[in-house]
């Protein structure tokens, strides 16, 4: 069974918009992969007209979080550039034993990729024409287009909660068998790294390491 994979629409965001948005999209993923009981808990977004639900549960909370902020630092260190951040649920099976290990290897069934383009736009400020008594405020422009942003980016995500919606309830034949007890499927969440090229070499040695993640036997 091929493990699928769901590249969501590229956002365009601002520095202090991506904790909210990453929030959002990662707690919808999770909640809408969760199985068995779940406390869910409405989450409204401080910059957005926009509530999505989580699953109430302080573990899922703290990885999440944990890895936002890594990506937040990543993103200081590496401004105004594209970039991804890829949820993978995977299986746990152990790989034949051997004298000396006994490898447990990751089968990954599903992968969701978030893009983000993190933009910096200038700062308004206010000035005054020397040759003129009228006041010329550029700032004011440039909040109008802000908001127009910023009303652009609220769709675009209300867009990208509707994709993870769609997306869940028409692949679910891939989905691997519930185990009794159990609330999460397994999970991981992957950040770029300090080199431009190491997130995508991460991916190309897991699946050097896994023989084909794409692949459940």
């Amino acid at each position: 069974m091929n493990c699928e994979v769901c590249q969501l629409k590229e956002l365009e965001v601002e520095h202090f918009e991506i904790r909210e948005v990453l929030r959002c999209i990662l707690h919808t993923i999770v909640f809408h992969r969760a199985l068995g009981l779940v406390r869910p808990k409405d989450i409204d977004l401080e910059l957005f007209e926009i509530t999505y639900v989580q699953c109430g549960d302080v573990e899922v909370e703290k990885k999440i979080d944990e890895k936002i902020e890594q990506f937040i630092s990543w993103v200081e260190k590496h401004p105004n550039k594209k970039s991804q951040i890829c949820l993978s649920f995977y299986e746990v099976k152990n790989k034949q034993q051997s004298w000396f290990t006994n490898k447990i290897e990751r089968l990954y069934w599903e992968q969701w990729y978030v893009n983000l383009n993190v933009i910096q736009l200038p700062k308004a400020h206010s000035s005054k024409s020397h040759h003129s008594k009228v006041l010329f405020d550029p700032g004011e422009s440039t909040s109008e287009e802000r908001s127009i942003r910023r009303a652009a980016l609220e769709a675009s995500l209300r867009d990208v909660l509707f994709q993870i919606i769609k997306f869940v309830n028409e692949k679910k034949d891939h989905v691997p068998p519930i185990s009794e007890s159990v609330v999460y499927f397994p999970y991981e969440i992957t950040i770029p790294s300090s080199s431009d090229s190491a997130f995508g070499m991460d991916m190309i040695k897991r699946m050097l390491q896994t023989g084909h993640p794409t692949m459940l036997s």
